[in-house]
């Protein structure tokens, strides 16, 4: 057993009962965790603006503000990884929270850790495209507009050099052919523009494998694995607690926290607004 506000993965949780459900997550996972938690297993359901990863504090805050409006004891599903330290000192209050213990939602599209280091080995300079983010704007191309209209051509192009210059990919991720085929003209216009920079445009598809042991885990929070990390009431989400030994004699840049995210590189140049 663990003691009060200390967070645990890998191991057994006994429960005495079963705590209602709640998922709070980013909408980019909102497909997804309809179609494996379904509203027929959980109490509650609320899916936020994708925009908010640009801005970890913004992102921490509308998380915790969630959380906090929750009345009854439950097992909060969080939908996200530590994503740019957003999640970071995140606290259960009176719930048992359960978060995939990846860096970021690229992780969990993928379908697995292995497969994320697999990516950052093939390219370590990856930007990563989702249909939610083209929904939302949420892209380099979208914020070149932006900028311009804030801070004029000359500063917007400034800003975007330092973001985006030391990137060599950008990768679609999809998770069926028709949605590759749907988004497809509008991540390659994005392609085109990051071309500027050197990028190359390439198209992936995801895996919903780590979505299900998500749900899996939800159901049965008794027997989670090191994937996922189980925060009992009055507990905090941790960085520390998604960093990984690396194996004996591997390279650990492949660790995400060891290197600028997307969030990172995006929210560095410019401050939130207001």
């Amino acid at each position: 057993m663990t003691t009060s506000g200390e967070s645990v993965h890998g191991a057994q949780i006994d429960q005495a009962e079963r705590l209602p459900i709640a998922v709070i997550g980013c909408r980019v996972f909102r497909d997804l965790l309809d179609a494996h938690l379904p509203g027929s297993l959980v109490d509650s359901v609320t899916f936020l603006d994708y925009g908010l990863h640009r801005w970890p504090a913004k992102l921490h805050e509308a998380v915790q503000a969630q959380i906090d409006g929750l009345v009854t004891p439950s097992l909060v599903v969080l939908g996200y990884g530590l994503c740019g330290n957003g999640l970071d000192g995140i606290t259960a209050r009176q719930h048992t929270l359960l978060i995939p213990r990846a860096d970021d939602c690229i992780t969990v599209l993928l379908g697995s850790r292995s497969r994320y280091v697999e990516e950052f080995e093939t390219e370590p300079g990856t930007y990563y495209l989702t249909k939610g983010w083209l929904e939302s704007g949420s892209h380099p191309l979208n914020e070149f507009r932006e900028y311009e209209a804030r801070y004029g051509l000359e500063n917007a192009q400034w800003i975007m050099d330092q973001q985006y210059q030391h990137y060599r990919r950008l990768v679609f991720v999809a998770h069926s052919h028709r949605e590759l085929a749907t988004y497809r003209a509008q991540a390659q216009e994005v392609g085109e523009f990051c071309a500027q920079w050197g990028m190359r445009y390439e198209e992936i598809l995801g895996s919903e494998l780590f979505v299900e042991r998500l749900a899996r885990a939800a159901l049965h929070p008794d027997a989670i694995d090191s994937d996922f990390l189980l925060v009992p009431p009055g507990g905090q989400i941790q960085q520390a607690e998604f960093l990984r030994q690396p194996a004996a004699g591997s390279d650990p840049a492949p660790l995400g926290l060891l290197r600028p995210t997307q969030t990172d590189q995006r929210s560095a140049a410019v401050p939130p607004p207001s």
